[in-house]
């Protein structure tokens, strides 16, 4: 830029060659996304394998590059083999004429630097960031809390958390996590069950990574039993179980011989549709010599790596005759890697599907499998777009659809309404035998709540749910309550109490979450008379309403302005030796004053007295999902483990 300084001094015209500057860059040179996806994919499999090459200039070729962006430094930052080698390549950057670090590059570095244990030069970052080095660039306690845990730097982790409860009234799930799964790393056994403790006390929800660190934590102190009760329970609470969550269990009882009961967890996961990892092939293998072959042999199949997979060794370049060669000086001889392929990106890049997108993803020659195509199709925005891709990919060769495939186009196509695409894979799945996993079933029935399809979640529960063979009586009320949540988003009021009775003359009894969910509807409904007959139910199927069932009701009549049927929910309440929470009581006490209640707005701060002032931050459980009963248990189980292990 200097020479053009000196040529050009006249202001007016420097503006005007900046100008066209600006519009030539501004312009993509790249026809389509795809096409550029596909050229960064190439400059960072080259940079990928530089990092990892012995000759010391061979990274800075690559940046000379017109294709170098954020995208492509962020992305070949989180794979680099070493903190050294990311710390060269950003020092590298700084002689990039005109090259700005994004919040994706910077955070990348962050993130290397935190896997690696480089706390100093992490600390030295995050200042710069802190002090706007970096333009706009700004981090969150968030990111702060996962780079300090990260590093395992559990005094800035404390730190931070602090200083987070100080500006916040409510942390999120994760920061909950990120210092909980910290404290079982460090063996602080005591502080991680109190920070989960914490967590359900001031009302937050545990989601399916708090119990993964809660598994895993038990499997570590060896306690198999344990962390065996608490997984059976997540379906109760309608948590997902995850693949990771099935590979901590199946490692730590295969490393006691419990072959028995990781024959169990296989075939839940198969029943949960869970794709096999391949971090869980050395520990089938174990079971498949202890003589364990047909339980394993099918997923060991699917865990092979794929042979058409070929590793990179050098990235040949476009036939771009502008373009720099960015391959030179790359010693690519000893450095093998998988290609780099983001599936997020690639279906962002999918996103204008046309005949000539089509035509480049056919030369671009990917190897397409079960895993990579369920990636792709979970990042889709559009529903259009991703049947598109996935009639597509049919076609490909050496790849045929098999239950993972399609379950995941379903589900995706019932959550955007698209029923007749749901049939039509429907049926594909009844002409060709296969089984459709119990979660999808369940998933397609939500989905279509969602979408406000209730007929076809009624469909799905009346004549698909055969699909999925045999349905246990627990999975039945599963399916029955989510059939219930489905109905009630739609509106459909009177065939949701038509299915409830169904239900219950079926010998199916609902559990107290879907009860507390149908209670809370139809009080903000403001149909007293079927609150009234719900609530009888309950007490007729031998449960007694729990605190947090009191509490959703007092919430929903306060909302439509019935603080006077709240006083009365509020008195059963306290009949049953129990007290709503802090946020429930100032709400009922705000909803009397308002309506002119004032002598019972006063009898509720006198009761709030009689606890010493002292109630519960928030209840335990979540409308639908999970109750106090099964949170508390979860909670016991895991603090009687720990200390057990004392």
């Amino acid at each position: 830029m200097a020479m053009y300084f000196k040529r050009f001094s006249p202001s007016k015209n420097l503006f005007s060659l900046l100008n066209q500057q600006v519009r030539s860059f501004a312009r993509d040179p790249f026809p389509n996304k795809l096409t550029h996806y596909l050229h960064r994919a190439k400059l960072i499999d080259s940079i990928r394998l530089a990092l990892r090459s012995n000759s010391p200039n061979s990274l800075n070729p690559l940046l000379q590059t017109r294709l170098l962006d954020s995208f492509v430094v962020a992305n070949a930052l989180r794979s680099a083999p070493s903190a050294d080698s990311a710390v060269s390549f950003i020092e590298n950057l700084k002689q990039v004429p005109n090259f700005e670090h994004s919040q994706n590059t910077l955070f990348a570095f962050a993130t290397v630097l935190a896997k690696f244990k480089r706390k100093d030069e992490l600390k030295a970052l995050i200042g710069d960031i802190k002090v706007g080095k970096f333009n706009n660039v700004k981090v969150s306690f968030m990111n702060l809390l996962f780079w300090y845990s990260t590093a395992g730097d559990l005094e800035e982790v404390l730190n931070t958390w602090e200083e987070y409860r100080s500006e916040e009234n409510r942390l999120s799930t994760e920061a909950y996590n990120i210092v909980m799964g910290l404290y079982a790393q460090k063996g602080m056994n005591f502080e991680a069950v109190e920070a989960f403790r914490g967590m359900i006390d001031q009302g937050v929800i545990p989601n399916s990574r708090t119990y993964t660190l809660l598994l895993e934590h038990l499997v570590r102190l060896g306690k198999l039993d344990a962390a065996m009760e608490v997984f059976t329970l997540l379906p109760s609470m309608r948590i997902k179980r995850t693949l990771k969550q099935f590979s901590v269990l199946v490692q730590g009882f295969v490393g006691e011989e419990r072959f028995d009961v990781v024959k169990t967890l296989l075939k839940e996961m198969r029943e949960d549709g869970k794709f096999p990892g391949r971090a869980m092939r050395v520990y089938l293998e174990r079971m498949k010599e202890a003589g364990f072959v047909d339980e394993t042999d099918e997923f060991l199949v699917e865990m092979l790596p794929d042979g058409r997979i070929k590793s990179v060794g050098s990235c040949e370049d476009s036939s771009d005759e502008d373009e720099d060669d960015v391959n030179e000086g790359v010693d690519v001889h000893m450095v093998k890697l998988k290609p780099w392929l983001d599936p997020k990106a690639l279906a962002n890049a999918l996103k204008q599907w046309s005949p000539e997108v089509v035509a480049i993803l056919e030369d671009a020659k990917f190897v397409w499998t079960s895993r990579l195509v369920c990636k792709v199709l979970r990042n889709f925005s559009s529903a259009e777009t991703a049947w598109d891709f996935f009639c597509w990919v049919a076609s490909q060769p050496g790849f045929s659809h098999d239950i993972y495939t399609v379950q995941r186009m379903m589900t995706l196509l019932a959550r955007h309404g698209n029923v007749e695409l749901v049939e039509k894979l429907i049926n594909k799945i009844r002409r060709e035998g296969m089984r459709l996993p119990f979660s999808t079933v369940r998933l397609l029935i939500e989905f279509y709540g969602i979408s406000k399809n209730a007929d076809a979640a009624l469909k799905v529960f009346r004549d698909d749910r055969t699909l999925c063979g045999y349905i246990s009586m627990f999975n039945l009320m599963l399916l029955y309550s989510s059939l219930l949540r489905a109905l009630t988003k739609c509106r459909r009021n009177s065939d949701a109490l038509n299915v409830l009775d169904e239900m219950i003359l079926n010998g199916t009894c609902p559990d107290i979450q879907t009860f507390s969910g149908l209670i809370y509807h139809f009080a903000l409904e403001g149909d007293i008379k079927t609150v009234q007959q719900l609530f009888s139910m309950v007490r007729q199927s031998g449960m007694e309403p729990d605190a947090y069932m009191y509490k959703l009701l007092i919430q929903a009549y306060c909302k439509c302005q019935r603080a006077a049927l709240a006083w009365r929910v509020f008195e059963d309440m306290r009949n049953s030796n129990l007290m709503p929470d802090a946020s429930t009581k100032d709400l009922l006490v705000k909803s009397l004053w308002q309506e002119g209640r004032r002598k019972e707005a006063v009898t509720v701060e006198e009761k709030y007295e009689e606890t010493d002032g002292v109630l519960q931050m928030a209840l335990r459980g979540h409308v639908w999902t999970v109750s106090s009963e099964d949170l508390t248990r979860v909670y016991s189980t895991y603090s009687n483990s720990v200390t057990a292990s004392a």
